[in-house]
């Protein structure tokens, strides 16, 4: 049985907003009979993308989420929908799909609120709850993807069958990597994600005595969670990415030659530490 979902790669999404203009293309205008109503040309975001700044100058980095609808496994707005005159307004597929029907939903703007990732939007001119169909009418023509996904430039959206274990899409989710955007809604969301931002810790490594880049230092982060250790790239720069919120961590800074610094590090935001100078062994 086919079982449709999505992973979404955080770490390759330019922000070129594709996938949006994607979905409005295929849907502002169309008419899908059973599908989907058609698309105002304002207001909706079947797929949305949120852009954060993360960070403080001079280590400042932009990441994009796009947001669909994630077609739960657990979708309360399907639970939501059958206490109204048209228990069928929204339903799920055997394929996972869920689908909010064009006419039973009809004036049912309390469906709007039936979901926690507010991803339902309501057309006004047609009266009419609407949103993200995972392009269901092009799948059941034989389309291996959404529009959104075909038209990444990144490859940062990944669609495919969940139950094939030989699909991109099961792969990505078998690695363990994927995540849900918000797991504590609990509702086995179809669409999971990789490298969600979280917290960073960086900076960059100087060799007092030349006044170089610390190029090769050895660099661990011990406290929250489980030791971590790179080396400084060329330009001396050094980063740990993924951290959680409010973690407390040392910064062991260490180069052959020179005195080992250690500095400490709170995630209660993403933290950069600036010029790590190292003295050379002996030297103050």
């Amino acid at each position: 049985m086919t079982k449709y979902g999505m992973v979404m790669d955080v770490t390759k999404c330019n922000g070129c907003y594709n996938c949006f203009l994607a979905c409005r293309d295929e849907h502002c205008g169309n008419e899908f009979p059973a599908y989907s109503a058609s698309q105002p040309h304002t207001g909706h975001y079947w797929m949305r993308v949120v852009e954060k700044e993360r960070g403080r100058y001079p280590k400042v980095k932009v990441a994009y989420t796009a947001i669909p609808c994630m077609h739960c496994d657990k979708p309360r707005c399907v639970e939501v929908a059958q206490g109204g005159e048209e228990p069928g307004a929204i339903y799920q597929r055997a394929d996972g799909i869920v689908l909010i029907d064009p006419e039973r939903s009809a004036g049912r703007k309390d469906l709007l609120s039936s979901c926690p990732y507010r991803v339902i939007f309501w057309n006004e001119e047609k009266r009419l709850p609407q949103k993200c169909t995972f392009c269901a009418h092009l799948l059941d023509r034989g389309w291996a993807e959404p529009r959104c996904v075909e038209a990444c430039p990144t490859r940062a959206l990944v669609f495919g069958d969940l139950d094939d274990p030989k699909s991109e899409v099961a792969k990505l989710v078998a690695s363990g990597r994927t995540e849900a955007l918000r797991p504590e809604y609990e509702m086995g969301d179809k669409v999971t994600y990789i490298g969600l931002p979280k917290r960073f810790v960086a900076g960059a490594v100087v060799f007092g005595d030349s006044d170089k880049c610390g190029e090769g230092a050895k660099v661990t982060l011990e406290g929250t969670g489980t030791p971590r250790t790179t080396v400084a790239d060329n330009y001396g720069d050094f980063e740990f990415e993924s951290l959680p919120a409010g973690g407390s961590y040392t910064v062991r800074v260490e180069a052959v030659g020179y005195d080992t610094r250690e500095l400490a590090a709170r995630t209660n935001q993403d933290v950069y530490l600036g010029d790590v100078v190292l003295d050379a062994s002996g030297g103050r």
